[in-house]
């Protein structure tokens, strides 16, 4: 009789894979940079519309940041998408960092020279939100370059740490700093961290396109992206499945109206309720081991988007502040899996020449749902109610994944060891 050697099975992962940041040098510097910048411009962020407030008085002149910002990251995402799958991505990522860099010190330039008008910190948060729209498509998609296709779930799971961590601690950092030190410290700080960034871009290789045998060296177009994924049903699908979330089921514009009507909140309140879903995806990052284990990635984001629907129209239904916030963050976990997903359907089964241009289109999508979700949440709940806003949004959200789930079948059936787009 011949007896085994094998140990035991390894125990299976709950905490992030941290499999990316220890084989990969480029992606771990990409990473560290990437997360210190993001704590920079969450800091930014607020101090901005804490010194327009401070300029004008008025909340509506604080709202025109976020459309300052809309367009250019729609235009610029699928413009900057097209260039990055045209010249070295390195390069392009390089120079869009070095913008960011430059409007962060013009920001304290303005600030020390005193200058109290709200055109120049419009004009700069526009174009930083440009710069931003053209480093995302370039940055994602080195990432499949960085590392193999099984790391790929494990290194979108960091990437959703980073963002997470920006949203939550950044604004957080930043009230303390422009509390304390003022608008200029606030704006240094950002303009620091973004060397991390700059760093890590200029230690990573050239990564120009991969181009198949014969295809020259054409410009890429925006109209040749669009027209790829119109024939690739499940890369069409990681879009769809998320605008079902974030335009039926996005209640966030009702947050400051259901903390005072639902439990008798104020300001605190709401900022409890926005920061719930940041914190369950930042917690959905923490604990994403298991990510990697699954290979129908797509049936994980059908699942995770109704998980996200059905989280929101339980939420509609709470009174209590703490149950409510309990599905905030369950909705924000379900997110984080979903992304995960998503991303790396279109970082694994799309061409190399053409990442840049989906991920283009992934910006767009991610800047416009949310946008067009707060106009559906509010009308809804100036029509009706928001309690019909918020649980009619989740429910409508599951009933429309499970109706797209039907439509595309093979969808729930790709599988990740053969990437079909």
């Amino acid at each position: 009789m011949t007896e085994t050697t094998e140990g035991p099975a390894p125990r299976p992962r709950i905490l992030a894979d941290l499999t990316p940041l220890r084989t990969s040098p480029d992606y771990r510097r990409l990473w560290f940079g990437n997360t210190v910048s993001w704590v920079g411009q969450g800091m930014t962020a607020l101090a901005v519309s804490l010194q327009v407030y401070d300029i004008t008085g008025s909340a509506f002149s604080v709202g025109l940041i976020g459309f300052c910002s809309f367009l250019p990251l729609v235009v610029f995402g699928l413009y900057g998408g097209a260039v990055a799958d045209t010249i070295d991505r390195r390069k392009l990522g390089l120079a869009s960092s070095a913008g960011s860099f430059v409007l962060s010190v013009t920001l304290v330039v303005i600030t020390v020279a005193g200058v109290e008008q709200v055109g120049p910190l419009y004009a700069i948060v526009g174009l930083q939100a440009a710069c931003f729209a053209v480093n995302s498509p370039a940055r994602s998609s080195m990432i499949a370059r960085l590392l193999p296709a099984e790391q790929l779930p494990a290194a979108n799971a960091l990437t959703s740490m980073t963002s997470t961590t920006g949203t939550l601690v950044g604004p957080m950092l930043g009230g303390l700093v422009v509390g304390w030190w003022g608008y200029r410290a606030a704006y240094t700080v950002d303009a620091v961290t973004f060397t991390a960034s700059l760093y890590a871009m200029w230690r990573l290789p050239a990564m120009l396109p991969e181009r198949e045998e014969g295809a020259g060296d054409k410009r890429a177009s925006v109209a040749d992206g669009l027209r790829f994924l119109g024939t690739r049903p499940n890369l069409r699908m990681t879009f769809f499945t998320d605008l079902c979330a974030m335009v039926l089921a996005h209640p966030r514009a009702l947050f400051p109206v259901v903390a005072v009507l639902w439990y008798g909140g104020d300001a605190k309140t709401t900022g409890l309720l926005v920061a719930a879903p940041a914190f369950g995806a930042l917690l959905g990052g923490v604990f994403s081991g298991w990510l990697g284990r699954v290979r129908r990635h797509g049936l994980a984001v059908l699942i995770a988007v109704a998980c996200w629907g059905t989280a929101i129209a339980v939420f509609g239904l709470t009174r209590q502040l703490w149950l409510g916030l309990v599905f905030l963050a369950l909705a924000g976990c379900a997110d984080t899996t979903s992304m995960v997903f998503r991303n790396t359907m279109l970082q694994a089964a799309v061409p190399d020449e053409m990442r840049g241009r989906l991920q283009g289109v992934f910006i767009v999508v991610v800047a416009g749902g949310p946008r067009l979700g707060d106009f559906v949440a509010g009308s809804v709940a100036d029509l009706a109610s928001p309690g019909l806003a918020v649980t009619g949004g989740g429910v409508a959200c599951v009933v429309a994944v499970a109706l797209l789930g039907l439509r595309w079948r093979g969808f729930a059936r790709y599988d990740a060891k053969d990437p079909q787009p």
